[in-house]
């Protein structure tokens, strides 16, 4: 039997119900108790289904049917299992409000001893719900200064979330490496959440207590990075190390290995260009004034929008000196 009708209830036209079990019952020469064997049910049922109080569930008219060597009766109707139960709650429904009228009583009084109660009482109680939930809050380090960078380049920040969203295939081992990351850095378990309609995925943070760190002390700020124009913090700029580890994030996240391909006297060429793309023109020019510090040519591109790092030697001492965390980025530079 298909899965999908084996919960169905079958609704009989009026007196069909009746007629089927009772031609049944007599065609296979049982008495009740033996023919609710067939039915798998019990006499007390049975006798329901006969005088049509009940409707029989599908499973029920397959096994006789099939005992009987005959075909299913035509129309019927399959209904879902519990098909009666929305009409039921309508109907009690109406009854209690016919009877009773709006249960709680008068709702705008209602609402307002409410916020009587919480201006008075409620908001004073303690609460550990309301608590922020702890984390742990790093000192400037290498590895929180490279987090930076991934929050400026994929992530975003909100009153209660920090998250950064990730390619569910193309960045699947990266955002493996991220997820660790913030357990090292922060000691806890981001949450993995699958857009439905995209390969676009979120690894979200949801702390409040870390959010004001954030902001606070980090010097990171919420809401539309683009809108806002926003920069790396200046406690990351000021330490080389710091500015290598966050120009790395920024560029395993907004960042992409370009393959340049040229034709020269009949032959094809390829070689490798690194380019950052952002819209938040400070931070493009401070990731090109640390290349520059660090003796790495790139310019900004006529749509102001992306650093490129065009020479192969520029390239090649980027990922001397830089490195990478993505293993698509690894991969694609190394093939």
């Amino acid at each position: 039997m298909a899965e999908s009708f084996k919960y169905k209830r079958v609704e009989f036209q009026p007196g069909k119900q009746k007629e089927f079990i009772i031609k049944s019952k007599n065609d296979l020469c049982l008495n009740w108790e033996e023919f609710a064997k067939i039915a798998k049910t019990s006499t007390r049922n049975l006798n329901d289904w006969k005088n049509e109080k009940n409707s029989m569930p599908f499973s029920s008219v397959e096994n006789i049917c099939k005992k009987r060597k005959c075909k299913i009766p035509e129309n019927i109707i399959l209904k879902d299992q519990y098909w009666y139960i929305e009409k039921a709650a309508l109907a009690g429904g109406k009854a209690t409000y016919e009877k009773y009228g709006i249960i709680g009583g008068d709702q705008n009084n209602r609402k307002e001893k409410w916020f009587e109660w919480w201006e008075n009482e409620g908001k004073l109680v303690p609460n550990n719900i309301l608590k922020p939930l702890p984390c742990k809050k790093p000192s400037f380090s290498k590895e929180l200064a490279e987090f930076i960078g991934i929050v400026l380049g994929d992530g975003g920040i909100s009153d209660r979330q920090i998250v950064i969203t990730l390619h569910r295939i193309t960045d699947k081992e990266y955002s493996k490496f991220v997820r660790k990351m913030i357990v090292k850095l922060f000691g806890i378990t981001a949450g993995e959440y699958r857009n439905k309609y995209s390969l676009a995925d979120n690894i979200v943070i949801s702390r409040t207590d870390l959010v004001r760190y954030f902001i606070n002390v980090i010097g990171l700020e919420k809401g539309n990075k683009i809108k806002h124009q926003v920069d790396i913090p200046q406690w990351i700029k000021n330490n080389e190390d710091f500015r290598i580890a966050c120009v790395r994030g920024l560029m395993d996240t907004d960042g992409c290995v370009i393959i340049h391909k040229y034709k020269s006297k009949g032959k094809v060429y390829f070689y490798k260009k690194l380019a950052f793309t952002s819209r938040s023109f400070p931070l493009l020019n401070s990731v090109r004034n640390i290349l520059t510090d660090l003796k790495i040519k790139s310019r900004i591109t006529r749509n102001n929008f992306d650093v490129r790092i065009d020479a192969r030697n520029d390239v090649e001492d980027y990922f001397r000196i830089f490195g990478s965390h993505n293993p698509k980025h690894i991969e694609r530079y190394k093939n």
